[in-house]
């Protein structure tokens, strides 16, 4: 017989538990009933140790979980031997071991949760916490761990260990949540409506706090039994803690660059003073101000406007005796001089040191100054103005007099408070007071009116006036007021004179303008021209008249010039566009211009007036600085070039060799020699398409736009510059389509910008020394367009400096190398070509994607 101890249990070869015996028999929870298999007895998670009959089981120790009584579980590790005709199962308990091993595992667990957090890359934090809430719901052999984290809308979910579980949407956990007290709730039945909401299984709560608030929530599904309390908790805070410490420093870093991005566009910075030493300028605001980051009191009073440093100087006495700073002062501009900007300065006491925020306000005190200046005007312009302006307040439905203009007593002698002014339709003619109430009316239904009416004066006597208003209307579409004016036209001659005194006027205006001004028909027939746009056709205005505008245009010009005008409606009468002319004694002249379409009553298109400014020289800068960008692009391609040429001449100089040699023995025939001049003929072909195509790119871009397919334009790009990749050792992988897409542009800017592309990338390559450098170009079809690709190995591109590379002189090769104008001038063809320029990296390295519509 064993030993009477630990705990001994008889087993048929059925592994039917026949008796029990030894000490632990007691800790058992026995089922009721008789002899029971023996997995009855045993935990779920010890059945796959008994498997199949107890035959199997001999030799091997078995560690097994009872069902203890009182909801226990008795940890034992046993062995199986032979007993006469049944099988005897010994086994020990073995609890304290586990406990031992199981507090050592929690510090190793919490160790490795946050170790795992605190190394991981920070877009990968939230992948690293759920596969960490997979481990534990493992650790815990629990169904699912969800854990929610509060932000300014509420509590989420950050990470889960199953996605698929059936959790219910954050804002129905929301109020659950947000009324669970800050104490750890381990068992959530008493709760069934949350425990509802997660399918009925055994649901556990764990809050994170940090002082009085509560930071996360860990929500345990379907553990086979809930986790103590002081390993929950220490398992949260060694997950939650790093967690959190690294997303309130990702929000710190995006709130900075938020921060700078924001003190870029509006020129402003913080800034700091003691009265002991230097003032410090936020970076971005000393090189603004073109200070130093810590000037001198006395370098910052010289860079103010010397009308403004005595204001400087008596608001730092105030800041000396402890008040704080609001400033508006005017700062030099060393890069215009006589130029000067607005900065509000303003600043607090923070301990020993005055800090603060300097603003440019350039801009509104531009506009203060202007508006200031134009309500100027405007009073100037009502004191004197001969007619009578006036302001109708808009309330319940009518009209009631709030403003009038000085003229009003000269002209009728009321005064403005009197009771005609408040009343004016008391003042107007019997005969003319139906022509008075269908003006209130049509103004209030249509927004304006203009009429004609008699209102008495002070002695007795009408005068006729012209009265035109009209209805303004606040944000909402409210009518607000009625603003107006009144002219005297009893005498027709004064009239008339007045129209023609504002006819003269105008027209003077327009003939001195610098801009070019005309009218014309839809059909181009000019009906005006000034003398500017007379001066720009070499022509009189006189003879201008009747011609047609269109002849100056080439036929794509005139037909897009057409379409414009027909595009204008009454609700946008307005167009403006860049136009190519082909004027008398001069290739071609740019001009922009700016249209206002004509309407008759049935939205009948009449005429156009237009205005134009010759931007010839600017377009012929942009040319010249795309044709030096070829030229440069040509220079670097000047060694390839040469090795490209020098190769089919060495053949030629060896085929004729070989001949002359034949020729001397005596040992030539005609066969051989035709041979050779052949071969020779084949070389003088390929040095000459390549000298052909080298004087094409060289040549000035053609003004209109060609129809070219776009892989036309990688073959010619690709025959300047393969040999010298492959002379370099970077291999040019070519993806060639097997179908022709149209563009609409000039080929040889495309080739331009693709060659721009490809030595860049050649530069990449070499510069950071890739073992097996490639450079791959090919071209995708879509609905859209197409995409010409250019991709190399060379590792890609930051990708801070996305948004940089295509600015003028950015570049990020070694000082004297590259002019940083090949992408920007690479960008301005393809949008000029309808299209966009894109920068992305690849799995190897950068990509570069033309974007075109296919013509």
């Amino acid at each position: 017989m064993p030993m009477a101890v630990g705990l001994q249990a008889w087993l048929d070869d059925e592994g039917t538990v026949q008796r029990l015996g030894g000490p632990l028999r007691t800790a058992l929870a026995v089922p009721n009933s008789g002899a029971r298999p023996l997995r009855d007895y045993l935990e779920r998670n010890s059945w796959l140790v008994i498997e199949g009959l107890p035959g199997d089981w001999q030799g091997q120790p078995l560690d097994l979980d009872w069902h203890a009584a009182g909801g226990n579980t008795l940890h034992t590790r046993g062995w199986l031997m032979r007993q006469g005709e049944a099988w005897l199962l010994q086994v020990f308990d073995i609890g304290d071991l586990l406990r031992e091993r199981h507090h050592d595992s929690r510090q190793q667990w919490q160790m490795r949760l946050g170790q795992a957090l605190r190394d991981c890359d920070e877009q990968r934090l939230a992948q690293v916490t759920a596969l960490q809430l997979q481990d534990l719901a493992r650790h815990w052999r629990a169904s699912a761990l969800h854990l929610m984290l509060v932000d300014e809308a509420g509590w989420r979910c950050y990470a889960t260990s199953d996605a698929d579980w059936p959790w219910p949407r954050d804002e129905r956990l929301q109020s659950w949540l947000t009324g669970l007290p800050g104490q750890p709730v381990l068992d959530a039945g008493v709760h069934p409506d949350l425990q509802a909401l997660c399918g009925g299984v055994a649901l556990c709560l764990l809050p994170l706090r940090q002082g009085a608030v509560c930071q996360a929530w860990l929500l345990c599904a379907g553990a086979e039994s809930l986790p103590e309390v002081d390993e929950a908790v220490a398992l949260l805070n060694a997950l939650a803690e790093p967690l959190l410490s690294r997303l309130r420093l990702g929000q710190l870093r995006q709130q900075q660059r938020h921060l700078q991005a924001l003190q870029r566009q509006l020129g402003a910075g913080g800034w700091a003073w003691s009265q002991q030493g230097h003032m410090e300028l936020d970076e971005q605001l000393a090189n603004t101000l073109g200070l130093p980051l810590q000037p001198s009191i006395a370098q910052w009073l010289a860079h103010l406007h010397p009308a403004d440093r005595e204001a400087a100087q008596l608001a730092l006495e105030q800041v000396r005796e402890g008040h704080g700073l609001s400033l508006t002062l005017r700062s030099l501009d060393d890069d215009a001089p006589g130029q000067v900007r607005w900065y509000h300065w303003s600043g607090q006491w923070q301990g020993q040191r005055l800090g603060g925020f300097a603003l440019d306000i350039s801009a509104l005190k531009a506009q203060e100054l202007q508006a200031d200046a134009a309500k100027a005007r405007l009073e100037n312009l009502i004191a004197s103005s001969p007619a009578v302006i006036y302001i109708q307040r808009y309330a319940e439905g009518a009209l009631h007099s709030e403003f009038y203009s000085a003229s009003l007593m000269p002209l009728l002698g009321w005064k403005a408070d009197s009771e005609l002014a408040r009343q004016p339709g008391l003042a107007v003619h019997p005969d003319d007071r139906e022509l008075w109430l269908q003006r209130t009316q049509a103004l209030l239904r249509q927004g304006q009116v203009r009429s004609r009416y008699r209102l008495r004066d002070v002695h007795g006597g009408y005068h006729w006036v012209l009265d035109e208003a009209r209805l303004l209307y606040d944000d909402l579409g409210l009518p607000q007021e009625v603003v107006g004016l009144w002219l005297d036209v009893s005498e027709a001659t004064e009239a008339a004179e007045r129209v023609r005194q504002s006819e003269e006027r105008y027209r003077v205006l327009v003939e001195d303008s610098p801009a070019m001004i005309c009218r014309y028909r839809p059909d181009l027939t000019l009906l005006f021209a000034n003398q500017p746009l007379a001066e720009q056709l070499q022509d009189s205005p006189a003879q201008l008249l009747g011609q047609n505008l269109g002849q100056w245009l080439s036929a794509s010009e005139r037909a897009a010039f057409v379409q414009r005008l027909q595009s204008l409606t009454l609700d946008q009468p307005l167009s403006s566009a860049e136009v190519c002319l082909q004027l008398p004694g001069r290739e071609h002249a740019w001009w922009v211009w700016a249209e206002r379409g004509l309407f008759d009553e049935q939205g009948q298109l009449l005429e156009i007036q237009a205005v134009g400014r010759d931007n010839t020289e600017v377009r012929r800068s942009q040319r010249q600085l795309l044709q030096s960008a070829k030229m440069a692009s040509l220079g670097e391609l000047a060694t390839g070039l040469v090795h490209e040429i020098s190769q089919p001449l060495s053949v030629m100089r060896l085929a004729l060799a070989n001949a002359f040699t034949r020729l001397q023995n005596g040992t030539a025939d005609l066969v051989y020699l035709g041979e050779k001049l052949q071969r020779i003929d084949s070389q003088i072909e390929r040095a000459s398409r390549l000298v052909d195509h080298l004087r094409v790119y060289g040549r000035r871009t053609e003004v209109e736009p060609q129809r070219f397919a776009a892989w036309t334009a990688v073959e010619g790009a690709v025959g300047l510059l393969e040999e010298g990749l492959r002379g370099k050792g970077v291999a040019l992988r070519l993806c060639a389509p097997t179908s022709q897409a149209y563009v609409s542009g000039q080929q040889d800017q495309l080739e331009q910008v693709l060659i721009n592309l490809m030595v860049n990338a050649r530069d990449a390559l070499l510069e950071r020394g890739i073992a097996k450098p490639w450079i791959e170009v090919s071209q995708v079809i879509d609905e859209e367009g197409l995409c010409l690709q250019v991709e190399d190995n060379a590792g890609g591109i930051d990708p801070l400096l996305h948004a940089r590379v295509f600015e003028p002189f950015f570049t990020t090769k070694p000082a004297g190398v590259g002019t940083g104008l090949g992408l920007s001038v690479s960008h301005g063809i393809v949008a000029a070509m309808g299209g966009s320029l894109d920068v992305g990296n690849g799995e190897a390295g950068a990509c570069f994607q033309v974007r075109l519509p296919r013509a």
